[in-house]
């Protein structure tokens, strides 16, 4: 039995309780963004009607109640990752500019003939700024490929070497589903003296964090992905790694005294964040974690689990239907991408909109991986805390009469 209850929790989650075309809504996007439970609204609309007010400069009252739910979010994030410090927090606008810096810090670093190894299963989040860094400084982008619908280990251990300065990787990839072993390839990594690079968009949410055990020395994730606002994101990086980083941006907040030919910065993490930050998003994001540990992450986790383990074989039973990622489902999250034989990703995707069920089609920003597959694009359905068996049934029986109407259109 699943350890959380869904159907109380549904309740708490009103934008799931609608019909679309005249069919109660399965949403099954959630490895685009997910739902924000009554919580995660409250708070927002708490900040904005009794404490709206800026953060760290003002002495009076709003100002200091705004500055302290903002910096307390803050020790949420860090506690929720378990990071020594909330230091090695740094707030930004998403996964992908917490990406961008660090590919941008890297520029700083790289020489021409190091090498970044990234996999070919990348978000393009993770894969355009390595480019970018490597085009600027003559570093060589080096790609390690797939076995089997998983990472190919014996590819990665054969291409790092002493040239490896960095190693950027999706704990679970938006497209495969798969969960890539990053305990394992951070040890490997810290042998030849490169850096992990974590990006963490599909895991934060669902799996148990640890950067201290997995000893990553930079994990990126976005709270809209994990029942938080849009706009919120995180950079989490060994303080060492921190205290190397020049600002990417520069304005207010972030100085400590400005001269007129000169300026100091702040200490960590404030003299990353400049500028008036996302202060309503980084309270949503702490109420979202709240949320989170109140039914646990190891709950969340089993819950997940169950339903990939309910509808997987259901899947790969039906006739014309093709998954694409590793057929073994202790590697596996929520994530499931798939196509029906003779039919287009987004003819799909509209037919089941059509009976309630909202799910993405297209080339999950991951052009690489879908080329690599010799695929144009895939549907891909994602699970998360509200879904149910009764949703894995129903997205179950829209695929079945998909594939009617379409063979009696033919």
């Amino acid at each position: 039995m699943s350890p959380l209850d869904v159907k109380r929790l549904r309740e708490e989650f009103q934008i799931l309780d609608q019909e679309v075309h005249d069919e109660p809504l399965v949403y099954l996007d959630n490895a685009a963004t997910t739902q924000k439970p009554k919580q995660v609204l409250a708070a927002l609309e708490a900040y904005y009607q009794k404490d709206n007010a800026n953060v760290h400069r003002g002495v009076h009252t709003l100002a200091e109640r705004a500055t302290r739910s903002y910096e307390e979010a803050r020790e949420k994030v860090a506690r929720f990752i378990h990071a020594p410090s909330s230091r090695q927090v740094v707030f930004t606008r998403g996964t992908t500019t917490s990406l961008n810096w660090v590919a941008s810090y890297a520029a700083q670093t790289l020489q021409p003939g190091d090498e970044v190894l990234i996999s070919v299963m990348e978000h393009h989040s993770n894969l355009i700024p390595w480019q970018e860094a490597c085009r600027k400084t003559g570093a060589r982008l080096v790609y390690v490929y797939l076995k089997d619908g998983a990472l190919d280990m014996e590819d990665l251990r054969s291409k790092l070497s002493t040239r490896t300065k960095f190693v950027s990787l999706a704990h679970i990839s938006n497209v495969l589903g798969v969960i890539n072993p990053i305990k394992e390839i951070a040890d490997l990594v810290h042998q030849f003296g490169a850096l992990l690079v974590v990006d963490g968009a599909q895991s934060a949410p669902h799996i148990k964090l640890d950067v201290q055990d997995l000893d990553l020395d930079f994990l990126a994730f976005s709270g809209h992905k994990m029942l938080g606002p849009t706009g919120i994101g995180v950079l989490y990086a060994k303080e060492k790694w921190l205290e190397q980083m020049s600002p990417i941006e520069f304005g207010g907040e972030m100085i400590d005294f400005v001269y007129e030919q000169e300026a100091t910065w702040k200490e960590l993490p404030w003299k990353l964040e400049a500028g008036t930050p996302n202060i309503a998003g980084a309270i949503g994001l702490g109420a979202a974690i709240d949320y989170l540990e109140s039914l646990g992450m190891e709950a969340v986790e089993a819950h997940e689990q169950e339903l990939v383990d309910y509808i997987f074989p259901k899947l790969q039973a039906m006739e014309g239907l093709t998954i694409y990622g590793t057929q073994d489902l202790a590697q596996r999250s929520g994530v499931i991408s798939f196509n029906l034989e003779g039919l287009h990703p987004h003819d799909v995707a509209t037919a089941l909109d059509y009976e309630g069920v909202a799910v993405r089609a297209g080339h999950h920003c991951a052009q690489p991986l879908l080329a690599h597959l010799e695929l144009p694009a895939t549907v891909r359905a994602s699970f998360y805390i509200y879904n149910s068996k009764a949703d894995c049934d129903k997205l179950l029986d829209a695929l079945e009469k998909t594939k009617e109407f379409f063979n009696g259109t033919l």
